[in-house]
């Protein structure tokens, strides 16, 4: 896709939890005024706000999905009319390839066999909306797995595509441990990701034998940064919040590479103008389409040079008494400013079981996210990091994860790409951090952000801290 269209260096989801940031795709507005789509545990879609697919379908589109659209939401899916456009009768299974695929290995079947089994799936399902569809209308078709979600298999991506652990060696981020554990967790992420590039290219294939692929756009992103990980989904660094973002497509010239500053908010409109639907009131986006029919490469839409993230809520009850985490952060060209609302709490969720002395046991971190910290997800990274809490060579890496941050976080990408390097407290800096603060707080007040507009935050109190049910 990126080959024949445009590939975005610097694109960011406006909240790096799957929730949050779908709703944000889905409506265009920042997340923090989707009502109680905001958080992920107890998000509610709010009726009065339109998704972009329903207004496809109004301006007499044809629309489809296939698995998580707006999820674990309720009702679940609602911005595409719940599950009314789903088309998967031919199989769920490769939402879980390496689940799926080791399974199918200890049945007896070789890797081809059980490859070629889970792209049927995906196949299958496309067939039936391609032929379900009147072919004298427009479509608009939503795949969403959800492969790269934890959990999957530890050491598939060795098994299931060869990608070989140690070649990771000296190439992971500073703020990831380089060390076999880690290693190997990361390839495996990594084979999920192949498996999701092999259903794209099932997707295109079908396109192109149904004589559609040069007349459909093609965007492909994700939700947020790897699970599992420091640093990574929840968080607001970089590798939390920047994703993946390639289109092609009638009218997109390429192929083409392009510096702006996006938000994956900015979907929404870009596909109704593409689409010649009408933009709904309330948008805090701006359409793509302008960069995306431009010919040039490089920085193309001289405003777009500074994009705004944030999160509340993730696991309702990572913290006492289901408190958010309240941040936001202002991304430019050269730094990243983080403003930390609450101080006080644990970013990633409390220690529980977690003290100098005691921790739950590998195999509950590996595989039960509530054990410890619940904002990351389970996995063998955390479980490493846990276990060496205490290890002077590593401790900053667990400090790094799960410690608690201040109020202000400051880093600059041109020394510290890896932005592990806080520099909010420098002399030097301190102009660009008092620049920075004062323009994100500008952002968010013109845009109505209820944790700066609001005396007594909504976000602090029912129904948002209500107590969700645990999922089993």
């Amino acid at each position: 896709v990126a080959g024949r269209g445009v590939m975005f260096r610097n694109a960011f989801v406006p909240a790096p939890s799957c929730t949050p940031c779908r709703s944000s795709i889905l409506s265009g507005r920042y997340f923090f005024n989707t009502g109680r789509a905001a958080i992920l545990n107890g998000a509610v879609w709010d009726e009065n706000i339109p998704g972009f697919p329903l207004s496809l379908r109004d301006a007499g589109y044809d629309i489809g999905k296939m698995a998580k659209v707006w999820s674990p939401g309720t009702p679940a899916d609602a911005p595409i009319g719940k599950q009314q456009y789903a088309f998967q009768k031919s199989g769920m299974g490769f939402n879980n390839f390496s689940e799926e695929a080791t399974q199918a290995m200890k049945g007896g079947k070789t890797v081809a066999q059980a490859r070629t089994d889970l792209l049927a799936q995906v196949e299958g399902n496309f067939a039936s909306f391609l032929k379900a569809r009147d072919a004298k209308k427009p479509f608009f078709f939503w795949f969403g797995p959800t492969t790269v979600h934890r959990k999957w298999i530890k050491g598939s991506g060795k098994a299931l595509w060869d990608i070989e652990p140690d070649a990771l060696k000296g190439k992971l981020p500073k703020f990831l441990p380089d060390v076999p554990e880690v290693r190997e967790d990361f390839a495996d992420y990594l084979g999920e990701a192949q498996a999701f590039d092999a259903y794209v290219g099932v997707l295109l294939k079908q396109l192109k034998d149904a004589g559609e692929l040069d007349n459909t756009i093609v965007v492909v992103s994700g939700d947020h940064g790897a699970p599992g990980f420091p640093g990574g989904k929840c968080n607001l660094y970089d590798f939390g919040t920047g994703v993946a973002l390639v289109a092609a497509g009638p009218s997109i010239p390429g192929p083409r590479v392009v510096d702006d500053l996006v938000n994956l908010m900015d979907l929404a409109p870009t596909f109704l103008e593409a689409g010649g639907a009408k933009l709904p009131q309330g948008l805090n986006s701006k359409s793509l389409w302008p960069v995306l029919t431009s010919k040039k490469t490089g920085q193309i839409d001289e405003n777009r040079s500074w994009v705004v993230t944030g999160r509340e809520r993730h696991v309702g009850d990572a913290r006492e008494g289901n408190l958010p985490y309240p941040q936001r952060a202002l991304r430019t060209k050269k730094f990243l400013y983080v403003r930390n609302f609450a101080p006080d709490r644990y970013p990633l969720g409390d220690p529980r079981g977690v003290t100098a002395d005691k921790a739950p046991d590998a195999n509950a971190l590996e595989n039960n996210t509530y054990a410890a910290f619940a904002d990351m997800d389970a996995s063998p990274t955390k479980a490493w990091l846990v276990a060496h809490r205490n290890d002077k060579e590593w401790k900053w890496h667990y400090d790094y994860a799960f410690g608690k941050r201040p109020a202000e976080e400051l880093y600059d990408l041109r020394t510290d790409p890896d932005q592990v390097k806080n520099v909010a407290g420098n002399t030097e800096h301190e102009a660009t951090r008092k620049k920075l603060a004062e323009q994100l707080m500008k952002i968010l007040t013109e845009a109505g952000d209820p944790r700066l507009v609001e005396k007594d935050c909504r976000f602090e109190k029912s129904p948002f801290t209500d107590a969700p049910p645990r999922k089993k």
